[in-house]
């Protein structure tokens, strides 16, 4: 399968973004907290926060680039996580 984009369609997209207001509605980056269970509620907090923190911390700006690469704005960024083993 073939993703080569000729001039028409190039142009075709152009017009979607802007007469159609074309838009990435959303991008979600999925964190698992597995792991971070620790023996007190104020640890287990911390080590949550931390892994959020660390993950997700260049997801703006990396949606950012993308915005600028593709030229088409990115409405919602949200992170996602799963639920640890307790």
């Amino acid at each position: 399968m073939s993703f080569e984009f000729s001039k028409a369609r190039f142009l075709d997209v152009i017009r979607m973004i802007e007469d159609y207001r074309l838009d990435i509605r959303t991008v979600t980056m999925g964190i698992s907290l597995i792991g971070c269970t620790r023996p007190t509620t104020e640890a287990t907090a911390q080590a949550v926060y931390d892994r959020v923190m660390e993950r997700a911390r260049d997801l703006v700006p990396v949606c950012e680039g993308i915005e600028r690469e593709l030229g088409i704005p990115i409405v919602n960024k949200r992170i996602s996580v799963s639920p640890s083993r307790w």
